[in-house]
């Protein structure tokens, strides 16, 4: 009997934890260079339901001989395995402002596992190593080193800290920076092979744990530009997620009343029921 209560309730769990995940997915739909998380649903183990009992076997008229009924199989409930950021390029949106960058994926190639690689900006960890975003709202910090909007310092091609005089400064394609007709560092940019190894941080920032990823300059066999006084908008399609939204909402509500249902039934077993005789 309460299998069926155990299934529902489950469902519910992992219906409000995509819930959860895609209010956040709304939450960040103005952030720059944010990419939407998607939950990967997974159903617990199924079980081969069988039984045992007597019955006659065709040829033994007058025998009755045990034997194994299988009735079917029964899923026990659903879980959320995993969320997968979904690394598809944003729009790119104009802000006039010299600090904004934006990276635009021109030729990515894809690995053995057919997941499309992507390029990512390089930050300073205060933790130590370096932290990878998508989000180039850059800002100029009192010293003059351009960080982002967390004060987390932008690095160079080198691994460097980058220093400006003021914010007249230019910003070429290939990453050069430009200042006073004379080029002062190029902007870091990393490129993953497998973008989803990467395990999210705070702030929409991602870390590769088994090091550091390769610099994406040089590589013969993918090609990006670096977009000055432009930003990367989220890629969270905002009509898509109220959709799913409106269905998990809906998911969940229906289980809720398979569960209302078994505490009534339960309910009467133990007060009705069991007070019989």
């Amino acid at each position: 009997m309460f299998r069926g209560f155990y299934t529902a309730a489950s469902g519910m769990i992992a219906q409000q934890r995509r819930t959860e995940i895609l209010t956040n997915n709304l939450a960040n739909v103005s952030t720059p260079g944010y990419k939407a998380d998607e939950t990967v649903l997974r159903a617990f183990p199924e079980m081969l339901i069988q039984r045992l009992e007597n019955q006659a076997l065709p040829g033994t008229a007058n025998k009755r001989l045990p034997r194994l009924s299988y009735v079917g199989p029964l899923n026990t409930g659903a879980y959320v395995q995993e969320t997968i950021p979904r690394f598809q390029q944003g729009d790119l949106e104009e802000t006039g402002f010299s600090t904004d960058m934006a990276l635009v994926n021109i030729n990515m190639p894809e690995n053995e596992a057919g997941f499309q690689g992507t390029v990512f900006f390089t930050l300073e960890n205060p933790a130590g190593g370096i932290l990878y975003t998508r989000n180039g709202n850059f800002t100029l910090d009192g010293a003059g080193y351009l960080t982002n909007a967390y004060g987390l310092y932008v690095l160079d091609d080198q691994g460097n800290r980058i220093r400006l005089d003021s914010d007249r400064f230019q910003v070429d394609e290939d990453g050069w920076i430009i200042q006073d007709g004379a080029p002062v560092a190029r902007i870091g940019v990393a490129f993953a092979e497998n973008p989803l190894a990467l395990v999210k941080r705070e702030d929409g920032n991602y870390q590769w744990e088994d090091g550091v990823l390769p610099s994406a300059y040089g590589q013969g066999n993918m090609s990006f530009l670096v977009k000055q006084n432009h930003i990367e908008r989220s890629n969270v399609d905002l009509a898509e997620t109220m959709t799913q939204l409106l269905t998990a909402y809906r998911t969940f509500e229906a289980n809720q009343k398979i569960v209302q249902a078994y505490d009534r039934s339960m309910d009467k077993a133990v007060n009705e029921i069991g007070r019989i005789g």
